[in-house]
């Protein structure tokens, strides 16, 4: 059997964020007027009134100066909503975002898109990872948003 990690933005990183952003802009805080924005530290949707910020996220770079892969072409930077101030992260284990079409962008150890897969619905996401990382070349699968191609958290082996 296939095990996989959920990986929310990690807290280093997120302090950085909250500094300077990927493309070097200072964070620009707000409440969030009506919620139901998908924060990428916690792995849930905003309520309304919670400071959050928009930040531009390089979720591929990042891992790619940890483990050493290049992403050459495939290097991006989107925007990706997280809290202004630090927060506890995820509460639990249980796959997030998972309650509308998303993509499953894989990625192997050098930095390479694999393929992607569109999901559809809580039922389907679980199935769909375990195929995913079934491939011994998947190193990590990113979650995306189909509506927008936002980054939403990254998946790993193990």
């Amino acid at each position: 059997m296939t095990t996989y990690t959920v990986r929310p933005v990690p807290a280093g990183v997120l302090r950085e964020l909250r500094t300077a952003d990927d493309a070097g802009r200072p964070m620009a805080a707000a409440p969030d007027a009506e919620g139901g924005s998908p924060l990428r530290c916690c792995l849930r949707h905003s309520t309304p009134g919670e400071p959050i910020a928009l930040v531009s996220y390089a979720p591929l770079r990042r891992w790619a100066a940890e483990t050493g892969a290049d992403p050459g072409a495939y290097d991006e930077q989107g925007p990706v909503f997280i809290h202004a101030e630090e927060c506890p992260g995820p509460a639990g284990d249980a796959l997030p975002f998972t309650d509308d079409h998303r993509t499953l962008r894989r990625y192997s150890a050098d930095g390479r898109i694999l393929g992607g897969r569109l999901v559809s619905g809580a039922d389907a996401f679980a199935p769909a990872l375990t195929e995913a990382f079934a491939d011994p070349e998947v190193a990590v699968v990113h979650v995306r948003a189909v509506e927008y191609g936002c980054f939403l958290y990254e998946v790993r082996r193990g």
